[in-house]
């Protein structure tokens, strides 16, 4: 992985204790959002760590043109914006992951690993705010088109994901194998021309083809 930070202390403070962690690497680190495209071009890593706001390029670009050069990269987004705005731009611009700065390093890790195996995940109070916007954009009689683009299977994939369970939970749940939630998910998201599984369900609700119980 590769970590993208203006501030240096908090950068290289990371870098060291994430070196640490079972499994992890830290490849490199850029202190911009131009030196963090080029480092995660030139070395294609497994999950790159951005910070939202930065200079000459902010995280959110950086964002979008990571996953435009290098798609397999996964984003997690690692911040002090808790702005609902941000996150959503994040989510749009590709990222898997979204957790405030107050995070301990093994929730980092952990986002990383979670990531890594194509999961999403982002801070609680962050997923606080998601939910709450959810259920005010979800009304079950203002269903779109869209929801003509799924099949009955994969609309029940994705109502159990946007439920925050892994592939695993909902292979059990569904009855079917863990490979089949993946081709699943993978197929929702070449449908709906998404990039992240978070993506998806975010746009589901907007789109109002998925609705959270009160």
């Amino acid at each position: 992985m590769i970590v993208v930070d203006d501030q240096e202390l908090f950068r290289r403070g990371l870098t060291m204790l994430l070196a640490v962690e079972d499994g992890l690497e830290v490849v490199g680190e850029a202190g911009d959002g131009d030196q963090g495209i080029a480092l995660a071009i030139s070395t294609a890593p497994d999950v790159v760590l951005l910070d939202v706001r930065m200079p000459r390029r902010s995280g959110i670009e950086a964002c979008l043109a990571i996953k435009e050069s290098v798609p397999t990269t996964k984003i997690i987004m690692l911040t002090v914006s808790d702005e609902e705005s941000d996150l959503y731009e994040a989510v749009k611009s590709g990222a898997s992951g979204y957790l405030l700065k107050d995070s301990s390093i093994e929730e980092v890790a952990q986002a990383v690993r979670v990531v890594v195996e194509g999961q999403s995940l982002i801070s609680p109070s962050m997923a606080v705010k998601l939910i709450d916007e959810f259920k005010q954009m979800s009304r079950p009689d203002r269903r779109t088109a869209a929801n003509l683009r799924l099949t009955d299977r994969e609309m029940d994939v994705l109502r159990l994901v946007a439920l925050g369970l892994n592939n695993r939970e909902v292979a059990r749940r569904l009855t079917i194998s863990e490979n089949t939630v993946k081709n699943h998910v993978r197929n929702i998201l070449e449908k709906l021309q998404l990039h992240s599984r978070m993506e998806a369900v975010m746009y589901a609700f907007k789109e109002k083809l998925l609705e959270l119980p009160s």
